[in-house]
C-alpha cells in the first residue's frame, strides 16, 4: 500500500478549493454506535472549555463509519471515524486509494460486549455454545449435515433455560459490535457445537460461514444503530434481551441487568482483567491530514487524549469505559497526539 503523506500545503489547496471551505468550522465525526457516547462525551467537554461549537458526531456504525471516512480528503469528508474493532486491510486500501494515507489509530479502552435484558426478568446464565444454538441460521443436524435452526424457545435447548421464546435484538452487519458478536460468541460456541468439528476437518469455507450467519427467521431481529432503541424494546417486553456495548448497560443499570456468560457478568474488573469472555477494543481513527486545517481539530484530539478523558478517574470511565494500563495509555497518548500514522 502507497503511504506516501499528502503534505499540508497540498490539502490546503483541496479545503481552500471548496467554497464550504470557508464556512467549515465545526469537526465532523462519523462511526461505532459503541464509541458514540463516549465521543458525545469529548465533544461536551471540548465545547465546554474552548467556547468553540461542538464536534457534530454521527452514529453511522463502524463499517459505515469507515466507508464515509475513507472517501476522500477534504472538508466534505469526516475528520475522524469511532470503531468498535480495528481497521481491516480493505478499509485502509479503500482509503488509501481516495488519497487517505496518512491516518492515526487511537485504542481508547475497552468494552464488554453485552447480553441484557430488562430487571424485572427471571436471572439467565448463557453458555457461549448455547447463545450459539439459540441464533445460529443452522445447526448441525445430526446425520452430517446441516438444518435451518429449530429452537425457538430458550429451554428447546436446555430445560434449565426460561421456557420462553427466543427474541434476541442485535446489530446489523455494519456494525463494529455485529463483528465483535460474531467473532468473540458465535465462533466460540459454535467450536462446542457436536459436529462441527467435522465439517471444519471436510470444508472450512462452509464451517466459517455456519459459525457467522444469524438466523433470518424471527429470533434474532436486527435493530439499527441505535443502541437506545433497543433498551427501549427490553424495557417493553421482559422475555427479550439485547446485545450492546457495555457502556450501554452500565448507563441503563437501573432498568437493565446483564445475562452471565460462562457464569461471568461484565463489570469493570471482569472486562479489565479478561475474566469477562467477550471484551474488545475501542477505538477513533485520525486524517492527520486535516489536523492543521480543521478548525479545533488539535484541540479536540487533545482532550480525548488527556488523562481528564481517558484515565482511570476520567470522565469516560464514569460513562462505562474501561480504562487502559497507565504504560499503554501512556504510549497511545504519545503516538496519537504526534500524528503517527498506522504502520509507521
Amino acid at each position: 500500500m502507497n503511504k506516501l503523506m499528502l503534505s499540508t500545503a497540498a490539502v490546503a489547496v483541496v479545503f481552500a478549493g471548496s467554497a464550504f471551505a470557508q464556512s467549515r468550522d465545526q469537526i465532523k465525526i462519523v462511526g461505532s454506535s459503541t464509541v458514540f457516547p463516549y465521543t458525545q462525551a469529548v465533544s461536551e467537554e471540548y465545547a465546554n472549555k474552548t467556547g468553540n461549537a461542538a464536534p457534530v458526531v454521527e452514529s453511522t456504525g463502524t463499517g459505515g463509519g469507515f466507508k464515509v471516512f475513507c472517501g476522500g480528503i477534504g472538508p466534505d469528508h469526516p475528520d475522524i471515524t469511532g470503531a468498535s474493532r480495528a481497521v481491516k486491510s480493505s478499509e485502509l486500501e479503500l482509503c488509501a486509494g481516495n488519497g487517505v494515507t496518512d491516518v492515526s489509530e487511537a485504542l481508547i479502552g475497552y468494552d464488554g460486549l453485552s447480553i441484557a435484558h430488562a430487571r424485572s426478568a427471571p436471572d439467565m446464565d448463557l453458555t457461549e455454545e448455547q447463545i450459539f444454538l439459540a441464533l445460529a441460521a443452522e445447526l448441525p443436524d445430526g446425520k452430517g449435515g446441516l438444518m435451518a435452526n429449530p429452537n425457538q424457545k430458550w429451554s428447546d435447548i436446555d430445560a434449565s433455560l426460561p421456557d420462553i421464546n427466543i427474541i434476541a435484538f442485535g446489530p446489523p452487519p455494519t456494525s463494529g459490535t455485529r463483528d465483535a458478536f460474531v467473532e468473540l460468541v458465535m465462533h466460540d460456541g459454535c467450536s462446542s457445537v457436536a459436529g462441527m468439528a467435522e465439517l471444519k476437518a471436510a470444508d472450512g469455507d462452509k464451517y466459517e460461514e455456519v459459525c457467522s450467519r444469524m438466523r433470518q427467521d424471527g429470533p434474532f431481529v436486527e435493530a439499527g444503530e441505535n443502541d437506545n432503541l433497543i433498551v427501549q424494546r427490553l424495557e417493553s417486553d421482559p422475555n427479550t434481551v439485547g446485545i450492546f456495548g457495555y457502556s450501554f448497560l452500565y448507563e441503563n443499570s437501573d432498568k437493565l441487568k446483564p445475562v452471565a456468560i460462562n457464569g461471568i457478568e461484565p463489570n469493570f474488573d471482569t472486562i479489565a482483567d479478561g475474566s469477562y469472555p467477550v471484551a474488545r477494543p475501542l477505538f477513533f481513527y485520525v486524517k492527520n491530514a486535516h489536523r492543521d486545517v480543521i478548525p479545533g481539530l488539535n484541540d479536540f484530539i487533545a482532550e480525548y487524549m488527556s488523562e481528564e478523558a481517558l484515565g482511570p478517574d476520567g470522565y469516560l470511565a464514569e460513562r462505562g469505559l474501561t480504562p487502559l494500563s497507565d504504560a499503554k495509555r501512556a504510549e497511545v497518548q504519545d503516538a496519537v497526539l504526534n500524528g503517527k500514522m498506522i504502520g509507521g
